[in-house]
């Protein structure tokens, strides 16, 4: 396991994807979890705690550029580090 005394703050906004400006490295060192609705989500690719939504891949459908077409969801967004 991982020891999270030491890990970063989470932000408020984080995504999977290298590419986006919201993607931060450091995070990804660590077991994080998500919580959407008092549900535990494992297929989340981005967060916004602020705004409430999440984004997830819509089935195995892929955009124009190979990458999973996302679906944004509304709710109670919990981010935490697993440990």
């Amino acid at each position: 396991m991982t020891d999270t005394t030491n890990a970063p703050a989470l932000p408020d906004r984080l995504s999977i994807d290298p590419r986006s400006p919201f993607h931060v490295p450091a995070v990804f060192e660590h077991d994080i979890g998500i919580r959407f609705n008092d549900k535990e989500r494992f297929d989340v690719s981005e967060y916004c705690i602020s705004e409430g939504w999440i984004k997830v891949p819509s089935g195995k459908t892929l955009d124009r550029k190979g990458q999973p077409l996302l679906i944004q969801l509304k709710g109670r967004v919990e981010v935490f580090y697993k440990s």
